[in-house]
C-alpha cells in the first residue's frame, strides 16, 4: 500500500495529502465507491451537501468497520444555504451519521450573494464548538480571502481550488500559502484533459507510470492536497501510488510550463449559482 503523507494544517490538524473525491458520483453508487476507496487505502473522503451523496459516504464508513478517527471527512456548505449555515451543517452531520467532521468548507464565495463573510463567522462558531476540527474555503480568489481577513478572526485552514498543470491558479495558490492556508487541488487531472499532454506522457513513460500518477505527483511535490475522483478500484490504487513517485526538479519545471488557462469548472469570480 502506498505511503500517503499527511499535511499539517495551520491549526495542527493533519490531513492525508491524497483524498478520494465523490463529486459526480451518483448517490446510489456512492457507498459502493467509497467502500472500495477505503479498502484501497484511502483515509480521506471529500464530499459536499451539493453532491447529494453525504449519506452514502457515511454508510460506507460505517460499513468499513474503521473507527471514526481513522477517516478524515470533508464536506461543504452549499451556496444556496449560506444564509443558514448552522442548519445546513447540522443537516450534513445527520446525513453523514457523525457528530463532527474533520474539515468544513464554504463551497463557493458566490460574491453576488454577499453572504460568505457572515457564513464564515458561523463556521468560526462551529469550529469553536468542536463540531469541525478545521474550517476552510473552496474556490476563493485573492480578493475573497482578503475580504475574510479584514472582517473575521480565524484564517481558513484550506482553500480548495481547481488546480492542475493547465490551470495552476498561481495568484490564488500563492495568496493562500502566504496566509498559511493549505492549497487543496480539485479536478487535479483537469477532469482528464491534462492526461493526453505529450509532456506528461513522456515523463510517465520514463517513470513507468500512468499520466495520472505523474500529474498527481507534480501536485504532491508542491505540497498540494489532492482529491482525484474515480469509480474504478484499479485507478484508485494507482492514484494512491502517486505518492511514491519522485519527479526531478527539471520534470516539475517542465510540467509547470503547461499553464494554458484551461479551466474545466466554473469561474469563482462570476459563479453565483445557488444549487451548489
Amino acid at each position: 500500500m502506498a505511503n500517503v503523507p499527511n499535511v499539517s494544517l495551520n491549526n495542527g490538524v493533519n490531513i492525508p495529502q491524497i483524498g478520494y473525491g465523490v463529486f459526480q458520483v451518483p448517490p446510489a453508487e456512492t457507498q459502493e465507491s467509497v467502500e472500495a476507496a477505503l479498502m484501497a487505502g484511502y483515509r480521506h473522503i471529500d464530499t459536499a451537501a451539493a453532491y447529494r451523496n453525504e449519506s452514502g459516504v457515511g454508510a460506507a464508513i460505517t460499513a468499513s468497520g474503521l473507527s471514526r478517527d481513522e477517516v478524515f471527512i470533508t464536506t461543504k456548505l452549499r451556496n444556496g444555504e449560506q444564509d443558514k449555515p448552522l442548519e445546513a451543517f447540522d443537516n450534513s452531520l445527520r446525513a453523514l451519521g457523525v457528530d463532527h467532521v474533520d474539515l468544513y468548507l464554504i463551497h463557493w464565495p458566490a460574491p453576488e450573494q454577499g453572504l460568505f463573510i457572515e457564513a464564515w463567522k458561523a463556521l468560526e462558531k462551529i469550529y469553536a464548538e468542536g463540531s469541525a476540527r478545521a474550517i476552510g474555503v473552496s474556490n476563493f480568489l485573492p480578493e475573497h480571502l482578503d475580504a475574510l481577513r479584514e472582517a473575521t478572526e480565524i484564517v481558513p485552514a484550506v482553500n480548495q481550488i481547481e488546480l492542475h498543470p493547465t490551470l495552476q491558479q498561481t495568484a490564488a495558490a500563492e495568496k493562500s500559502r502566504s496566509l498559511g492556508i493549505a492549497v487543496e487541488a480539485y479536478s487535479p487531472l483537469g477532469q482528464g484533459s491534462d492526461l493526453t499532454n505529450p509532456v506528461v506522457r513522456d515523463i510517465a513513460t520514463k517513470h513507468n507510470a500512468t499520466a495520472g500518477q505523474i500529474v498527481l505527483a507534480w501536485n504532491l511535490h508542491q505540497g498540494n492536497i489532492v482529491i482525484p475522483k474515480t469509480v474504478q478500484p484499479a485507478r484508485m490504487k494507482e492514484n494512491l501510488e502517486a505518492a511514491d513517485i519522485l519527479l526531478s526538479p527539471e520534470e516539475i519545471e517542465v510540467i509547470g510550463q503547461l499553464e494554458s488557462g484551461n479551466r474545466v469548472t466554473a469561474d469563482p469570480a462570476t459563479a453565483n449559482f445557488t444549487q451548489m
